[in-house]
């Protein structure tokens, strides 16, 4: 998009692949032999892959190596193996350095949201499987980077974690956990699991609030330097850079700000808060997001909802055209921040794809 800069990898380049051979269909070890290795061999790109045997796998690698050695680290799986290395590479304690090594995306799981995403982003058709993986691939061997958002979660436990695909609760994130036992047939387990959430459609009971995106607002969030580290005050210590402040929020243990907004209905079908345009593969959700605008894209649709109602909200957001439907249950508006009180501990929240325990949570 114009007004991004980009950097660029060196050549000849190396990279080191993080691959989960478990994701998506199982077939990310075989696909990435088959097409991407032969186009990075002869884009000069040298490849060393590391093979995840377990959960946290990749996260406990990138946290604790010497990541010096490489130009990029490449994950090749689904958007839960990218959550995990975001992340380990948020806890090292040069984090402010780390986070500055380019990732890239290569679709190898069965949602594979971002590398949809950076496909749309970067003006090509959309396509599914190999010729998505052909595409990303090709991106790599450019060698162009830019910048991306990540949104900073924390939640009512005391965890804090770093998001950079999306927030989810209700329908949605039922679909997507419940749909884990169809991982074999790749993209097609979201259509099996949607029908059959949609069987038996659930109400969920929370509050949800907002802080809206105002242009004249001064907030204290530059899109330029998301990641300022805020000084605790220990001058001339050399204790790691204090994490990115969550300078728009307060705890949750006290009620959001005036200038907040809070959504007058407290019952809902789904919450969905994504920062980037793609949810799946065949999902385009918000097709105005940038790679970094700084915004997150809230969705949430409202109890009342049809059963018909909703399936045909999913089958538009194929093309991304759920919005012209003017759907009264369903709202769309871009926020700075947002929180999420479910009045009981009940559906899954998820992010990133990945399950976390229902509970207050606030970005």
């Amino acid at each position: 998009p114009a007004g991004d800069s980009y950097g660029v990898l060196p050549r000849p380049c190396h990279v080191l692949v993080l691959l989960n051979p478990q994701s998506g269909a199982g077939r990310a070890l075989e696909d990435f032999q088959a097409v991407a290795q032969p186009m990075l061999a002869e884009a000069d790109i040298a490849t060393t892959v590391f093979i995840t045997e377990r959960p946290h796998h990749a996260y406990e690698k990138v946290r604790d190596e010497d990541l010096s050695q490489w130009d990029t680290l490449v994950i090749m799986s689904g958007d839960g193996l990218l959550h995990e290395v975001v992340n380990g590479l948020m806890e090292r304690p040069d984090w402010a350095d780390a986070m500055k090594k380019p990732l890239c995306i290569l679709p190898g799981g069965s949602g594979n949201a971002l590398a949809a995403s950076i496909n749309y982003y970067a003006g090509n058709d959309h396509v599914a499987k190999k010729k998505l993986l052909t595409n990303c691939t090709f991106i790599l061997c450019k060698g162009l980077h830019t910048e991306m958002d990540l949104v900073s979660l924390s939640t009512a436990s005391g965890k804090r974690l770093f998001s950079f695909l999306g927030f989810g609760w209700g329908f949605i994130s039922d679909v997507d956990i419940d749909s884990e036992k169809y991982r074999r047939l790749g993209n097609a387990r979201f259509t099996v699991g949607t029908l059959q959430c949609l069987a038996k459609l659930r109400v969920y009971q929370g509050r949800l609030s907002y802080l809206p995106i105002a242009p004249e607002q001064d907030t204290p969030l530059t899109p330029e330097d998301p990641l300022a580290p805020v000084p605790d005050g220990q001058a001339g210590c050399t204790a790691p850079p204090a994490l990115p402040a969550d300078s728009l929020l307060v705890p949750l243990s006290q009620p959001v700000p005036e200038h907040w907004t809070v959504v007058p209905e407290e019952e809902f079908v789904t919450v969905y808060a994504i920062y980037q345009s793609h949810l799946g593969t065949n999902l385009l959700m918000a097709p105005a997001a940038q790679l970094h605008d700084g915004y997150i894209h809230l969705f949430y649709v409202k109890a009342g909802i049809s059963r018909m109602a909703l399936l045909r909200i999913f089958l538009a957001m194929a093309k991304g055209t759920h919005l012209d439907l003017n759907c009264p249950h369903l709202c769309y508006v871009p926020v700075r921040a947002f929180r999420l009180e479910p009045r009981v501990a009940s559906g899954i929240m998820t992010v990133d794809g990945e399950a976390l325990p229902c509970e207050p949570v606030q970005g």
